[in-house]
């Protein structure tokens, strides 16, 4: 399967393993499945525009940052 956000994936975990987040407990607080998530930690699937702003503020970056649009977490 081809990765559609790559550099989501690539900047997820280090965020989340910052935050001492599991996989798990970042699964519940997107109210997915473990599974899921780790398809959205790996850049297997896509994610909503909501879910990626979810993400943005719950790690205080900007969505461009976790897209890849930017280097800059601001």
């Amino acid at each position: 399967m081809e990765i559609i956000l790559p550099s989501l994936a690539d900047r997820l975990k280090p965020l989340r393993k910052g935050k001492n987040m599991t996989q798990k407990a970042m699964a519940e607080l997107l109210n997915c499945t473990d599974r899921h998530y780790q398809k959205i930690e790996y850049g297997q699937i896509n994610v909503p525009a909501t879910t990626v702003i979810l993400l943005a503020d719950y790690f205080g970056v900007s969505a461009d940052y976790l897209l890849g649009r930017t280097d800059t977490t601001d």
